[in-house]
């Protein structure tokens, strides 16, 4: 390790790490997120009036 400097390494390590970090709590929230969004979805189900629900209705059918 003549040519690395150990702070150098301690860097790349840290970003490696962090990099990491990232990409498996973004893997392991994806559950989450989508429970999350499907409960927010049915909130504003559950708030919209008759009128509102049958246009979304007509919207969503496929043709």
């Amino acid at each position: 390790m003549r040519g690395l400097d150990a702070s150098v390494l301690g860097i790349f390590l840290f970003v490696l790490c962090g990099v990491g970090s990232f990409l498996l709590g973004r893997h392991f929230s994806r559950g989450w997120r989508e429970r999350r969004r499907a409960k927010e979805q049915a909130a504003a189900r559950a708030r919209e009036s008759r009128q509102q629900r049958r246009a979304r209705e007509r919207r969503e059918r496929p043709r």
